[in-house]
């Protein structure tokens, strides 16, 4: 027969479950919104700049390069380095960011 302990034993052992569900989804969650989901918006907002690169802007490159881009075709960048007019093609995925907009420069 089952006695009030074993069913307070029961009771307490379910809730003991409850919580340690409870506080491993709040972590999963935690993850989700303090690391993936951030991560998520920047590689976004990375290649949006990359997609939005034209002619005339004037870029650094991940190794620290900068120049000002003469052409571009699908996946490939010429850039312009120095006065001397040295040209360098990178992977446009080589972009760190655009310093100055071609429309700004203007």
């Amino acid at each position: 027969m089952y006695t009030l302990e074993a069913t307070t034993a029961q009771a307490a052992g379910t809730a003991n479950m409850i919580t340690t569900v409870v506080m491993l989804v709040a972590m999963i969650a935690i993850f989700y919104f303090f690391m993936y989901r951030p991560q998520k918006k920047q590689e976004k907002e990375t290649n949006d700049m990359r997609n939005g690169l034209q002619v005339g802007d004037e870029i650094t490159t991940i190794g620290g390069i900068i120049g000002k881009i003469v052409s571009m075709k699908d996946e490939t960048v010429l850039i312009e380095t120095s006065n001397e007019r040295n040209k360098i093609r990178i992977l446009r995925t080589a972009v760190r960011n655009v310093d100055v907009h071609a429309e700004d420069a203007d």
